[in-house]
């Protein structure tokens, strides 16, 4: 870990010396995680990263690339290595609120009596992937989204909590938008960050080439199970933020609203985030800290962060789309602000 010896010797408190033993603990789980993980995904070490870090922060992710960039690999990937149990839905136009969280049957039992049974859906899983989650109707969308925010579904009058931890991570094809339904921006801000998948770079496309397509298959190991994840994401929270970082995370996601911000900045800005950004932006800091072997978050993860858990809950003016204005462009020079 990053710490100054003196501190350790003199300064730390016990209670922060038992936070910085089960940070060093997670360090080296996380270590042997991303490894198991990077053995299997090739060249899309920012994805992973930023995947890791949204489970770190016990949140969920909405994955956007083209196809073949091997999104669904890197879930499944995700699933074997932390040990949650996994699930995954295809989304189509068809595809009714039932399909996903289940519903009741009526049963005859030996007696002839007969009586409802729930039976569950897919949802009820530590990990879920929900793809191309717009090609549902709207009505699924808000039913998979609910049950996201407030972790539990309800049947019939009935409540039925979802396993913990419950993760969705759900991806989104940029190019085909014919026959989708664009999730609504109140329900984009369930996910805790937008992840962008690019292409890879040359080298790793060989990597590709050269290991998918001979006789064995690399294949993941476990490495956390479900109890591990649980312990770490509880150490996340516990993590100590300085005073400037908080500073700064709340003078970047204000200066992306309307209203408050520089109105040079702001004049392509039709609604901003709001204080659920915020807080995300926070324990993705703490958790990107912690999984690069560092106590507490600084700058630096602010700034990198920043574009992953904003991109989703801004969205620009009419007139700014017509100029060629983009989410990401004005990110950036709020981030240069900051910087």
């Amino acid at each position: 870990m990053n710490a100054d010896p003196a501190l350790r010797a003199q300064d730390i408190s016990p209670g922060e010396r038992e936070i910085e033993s089960r940070a060093e603990k997670a360090l080296d789980l996380l270590a042997v995680a991303r490894k198991a993980i990077g053995g299997v995904v090739f060249g899309q070490e920012a994805v992973v990263e930023e995947a890791l870090v949204t489970l770190l922060s016990g949140g969920h992710a909405l994955f956007v690339g083209a196809p073949g960039l091997a999104k669904t690999l890197l879930v499944e990937t995700l699933g074997r290595v932390l040990g949650l149990h996994a699930n995954r839905v295809q989304f189509t136009p068809d595809l009714m609120p039932t399909d996903i969280l289940g519903s009741e049957v009526l049963e005859e039992g030996a007696d002839h009596r007969r009586a409802f049974r729930f039976i569950k859906g897919p949802i009820f899983a530590q990990l879920l992937m929900a793809d191309e989650i717009n090609r549902a109707s709207p009505r699924t969308q808000s039913a998979l989204l609910q049950a996201m925010q407030e972790y539990h579904v309800t049947i019939a009058g009935e409540r039925y909590d979802l396993p913990r931890p419950f993760h969705v991570l759900a991806t989104q094809n940029p190019l085909e938008q014919e026959g989708t339904y664009p999730l609504p921006e109140a329900q984009l801000d369930r996910f805790l960050m937008q992840i962008d998948v690019p292409y890879p770079a040359r080298e790793a496309e060989k990597r590709i080439l050269i290991e998918t397509t001979g006789r064995a298959r690399p294949a993941p190991q476990q490495v956390i199970d479900a109890d591990g994840l649980m312990d770490i994401q509880a150490l996340v929270r516990l993590m100590p933020v300085g005073a400037s970082v908080v500073d700064g995370i709340l003078d970047l996601v204000r200066a992306a609203r309307p209203g408050e911000g520089d109105p040079v900045l702001t004049q392509h800005i039709a609604w901003g985030p709001g204080p659920r950004a915020a807080q995300s932006l926070m324990l993705a800091c703490r958790a990107r800290a912690l999984a690069q072997g560092r106590l507490a978050p600084g700058k630096a993860d602010v700034l990198a962060l920043a574009g992953p858990v904003l991109k989703h809950r801004m969205a620009l003016t009419y007139s700014a789309r017509a100029d060629g204005e983009t989410i990401d462009a004005v990110i950036e020079r709020l981030k240069q602000r900051f910087a």
